[in-house]
């Protein structure tokens, strides 16, 4: 009983880790970069594991942010199936929040916006299955609904509906992609 609980246990872990693998076929570095992530936001999320995992966290933050030039704080909540081409010069904020089969590509920036006030906005929200082009910035209390797809270049400022395409700076939504249905 306790052995078949701990090998639950262990492939739930691997899959959790490995959660990113087949979204980043074809693509060693994507592949690495969201292995040491889901294996940093695990340390991260537990808090037995934080403190053993510290010189993993350590290490990960000098890897991935001073080799690859890629910040993804470990505390960052992202879905599923997220694909990272070309990793490189990815900011975001820890407070962004990213659903699932998301694409990011590089120079790319996901975060909050300092108000006249001297405070912070919060940090964008990406739905399900959004693809953000080369060279976006998202900045401040944004929502990206599913299925959206930002042209590179983008600054996208405002919210963003479902099926659309969002060009230019500021970002505008120049389409609506109707979603495919069977009627049978």
């Amino acid at each position: 009983m306790v052995a078949m609980l701990q090998d639950k246990i262990n492939m739930s872990f691997f899959k959790f880790l490995f959660q990113d693998w087949h979204a980043n076929k074809g693509n060693i570095k994507g592949r690495i970069i969201m292995l040491l992530f889901r294996l940093a936001n695990f340390c991260a999320r537990r808090k037995i594991y934080y403190f053993i995992g510290l010189p993993y966290l350590i290490f990960y933050r000098i890897l991935v942010e001073w080799f690859f030039s890629i910040e993804i704080p470990w505390n960052t909540k992202i879905g599923r199936g997220l694909t990272v081409y070309h990793g490189h010069a990815l900011v975001m904020n820890n407070q962004v929040v990213i659903g699932e089969n998301c694409i990011l590509r590089h120079s790319t920036t996901l975060g909050n916006r300092q108000l006249k006030n001297g405070e912070f906005s919060d940090s964008p929200v990406i739905g399900n299955n959004v693809d953000i082009g080369s060279n976006v910035c998202v900045i401040g209390n944004v929502f990206i609904a599913d299925h959206v797809k930002i042209g590179c270049g983008a600054v996208v400022v405002k919210s963003v509906s479902a099926y659309s395409t969002v060009i230019g700076n500021p970002g505008v939504e120049r389409k609506k992609s109707v979603p495919i249905t069977d009627t049978l």
